[in-house]
């Protein structure tokens, strides 16, 4: 039993055979999937999903690479749907300067600007870093510690860059990318960190697990991250996704 903590049901990779990815799912026994919304429309129907299925929640919120279009009304629809009982996190926002497909300006402003309006809704926040490490964590460290303060998303640093994060508050999610025969720092990562602040996700359809790597990716995926957890560890298999589940159902207020 897993919950796939981050993954984009609604992107058109998943037009032609949603509902069956759903179910395949449900089959591979995960109890849960939170679908990430990037801008408006996606959060909407990251909540339509939400809406129409008891085992998906949603998120919303306006992506890096989307911050030169995101503007205040955008922000305010946001809200507004930030409000409703099927959204369990806001985001997915953070910097990119890999991409770099919205000045790093417009992304900082628009970041911060929805950190504030999470933390009024009273929202954990779904972080997006790439090739931006410092000022993510200098921007967070200057929303406070506490506790359910948000989840990093598809980890991409080292071991201290994971214990200053949790220090603040933030659980560590695990990508598919620790199946990978040369990713050699996240390896370290998910064998190191504390198992009470790990996240297992997908990220689908983006970067599938080896065996499936090079192919579209989906929620039911997951498994093969967990498994290679357990290995890294040295732990069973069912204790890796006893926790995992677990610390999602917390950090997304969902029942335990």
């Amino acid at each position: 039993m897993l919950i796939d903590s981050h993954c984009h049901l609604d992107m058109k990779d998943f037009d032609k055979d949603r509902i069956e990815v759903i179910e395949r799912a449900r089959n591979a026994g995960i109890v849960h999937m939170i679908s990430i919304g990037i801008d408006v429309k996606s959060s909407q129907s990251a909540l339509a999903l939400a809406r129409r299925h008891a085992f998906i929640s949603a998120t919303v919120g306006c992506h890096p690479h989307d911050a030169d279009e995101c503007g205040d009304e955008d922000l305010n629809i946001l809200s507004l749907m930030a409000a409703e009982p099927e959204v369990v996190a806001w985001g997915e926002i953070g910097l990119d300067y890999f991409r770099n497909y919205s000045k790093k300006e417009n992304q900082r402003k628009i970041f911060e600007a929805q950190l504030e309006l999470a933390q009024a809704a009273k929202l954990p926040v779904i972080i997006h870093d790439r090739d931006a490490h410092e000022e993510v964590y200098a921007t967070l460290e200057k929303m406070g510690k506490g506790e359910r303060k948000g989840i990093i998303h598809c980890f991409s640093g080292d071991r201290d860059l994971a214990e200053a994060f949790i220090a603040l508050g933030y659980y560590i999610s695990i990508p598919g990318t620790v199946t990978y025969k040369k990713a050699a720092q996240i390896k370290e990562v998910a064998a190191a960190i504390p198992l009470d602040r790990m996240l297992v996700e997908t990220d689908s359809p983006f970067l599938a697990p080896v065996p499936r790597r090079g192919k579209r990716n989906e929620p039911s995926f997951v498994n093969h991250t967990a498994l290679e957890i357990a290995k890294l560890r040295g732990i069973p298999f069912e204790t890796v996704a006893e926790q995992t589940t677990r610390n999602a159902r917390i950090i997304f207020g969902l029942p335990l």
